[in-house]
């Protein structure tokens, strides 16, 4: 992979037609905050108007709000021990749930959190959501999403662990994607992914989309969505392996548009992806771009890449807006 290709963009490569309906032709991409070491996980917090998202080695969250710029927000956001550590010890995804509170992919401390005091006034004081499968600890979850009925989904690979794949630590000899039910209950959803990672529902949450960040097999796969929650039979939508011999960058965090359009991190930047699994264009940062969220009217997109925080206008309404 070249210097060349590694600095390309930021632009919008077009490849289909229908990409004209979700971003329009003169759309730019701007910066609105750098000089971080790997940020991830972005959230839209509605009421108040403002984007958080974690600097994973840093152990922090940021706040962005337009006119103010980013502050740190959290610390510690994802390793609470005062021992120290090497690897990815922050928070990862960030998620709002159904009654407005903050909850956290903790990498260092390997379980999914949720943060006590209200979005206003921060404090790092975590309760537990789940930090075990079958008694055994989690890896270090990555990405997470809520389903309508309160659900939590999330992925479990081991980036946050120092020695990753090889960690003497590590409990669950597998990549899983987890169900943690309104009652506690923690379900194994499905194995079968090497290195899964983000996560999305379609519009209507018959479908669940994941994330493969696999240079070998770097895909998003679709999952049918069973009535009590469970997954039942999968394809691939995408195979982007191809473009990964060109492009920096793996399938990472996602988000879908009203239209079920995905925006999916992975080669290049940001992949425009129809329902059928069809490569409209790519939102090119010119960076490794590890996720992004829907925020101002739902027609802003928000991305993380690498050392920066940007943002795209679009036509296309994200979920939830």
């Amino acid at each position: 992979m070249t210097d060349a290709t590694m600095q390309e963009g930021p632009r919008i490569e077009r490849l289909d037609p229908a990409l004209d309906r979700l971003i329009a032709p003169d759309a730019k991409i701007e910066i609105l905050a750098e000089g971080y070491d790997w940020v991830e996980g972005p959230v839209w917090v509605k009421d108040d108007g403002y984007l958080l998202f974690s600097d994973i080695p840093q152990n922090v969250v940021y706040r962005w709000k337009e006119g103010e710029g980013a502050k740190e927000y959290l610390k510690p956001s994802g390793y609470t021990s005062p021992r120290p550590r090497g690897g990815e010890i922050g928070s990862n995804a960030l998620v709002i749930d159904s009654r407005g509170r903050l909850v956290l992919c903790q990498h260092g401390d390997r379980r999914m959190a949720r943060m006590e005091a209200p979005l206003r006034a921060p404090q790092p004081v975590f309760t537990t959501i789940a930090d075990r499968y079958e008694g055994k600890r989690f890896n270090s979850p990555n990405d997470a999403v809520y389903k309508s009925n309160g659900d939590l989904y999330f992925t479990d690979p081991p980036y946050g662990m120092e020695k990753q794949f090889e960690d003497p630590l590590r409990e669950i000899p597998y990549q899983g994607v987890f169900r943690v039910g309104t009652t506690g209950t923690v379900t194994l959803l499905t194995r079968e992914m090497t290195r899964p990672n983000g996560l999305a529902f379609s519009p209507d949450e018959r479908l669940l989309y994941v994330a493969q960040s696999d240079e070998q097999a770097a895909i998003w796969r679709v999952f049918d969505v069973k009535g009590d929650g469970t997954l039942g039979a999968s394809r691939v939508l995408f195979d982007a392996t191809p473009l990964t011999k060109t492009r920096a960058g793996l399938p990472d965090g996602m988000k879908l548009d009203t239209g079920g359009n995905l925006f999916a991190t992975g080669p290049g930047g940001v992949l425009v992806l129809s329902p059928e699994g069809k490569h409209l264009g790519t939102i090119v940062t010119g960076q490794r771009t590890s996720n992004c969220a829907f925020g101002d009217d739902g027609r802003t997109l928000y991305m993380t890449a690498d050392m920066y925080l940007m943002r795209v206008r679009l036509l296309a309404k994200g979920q939830g807006f």
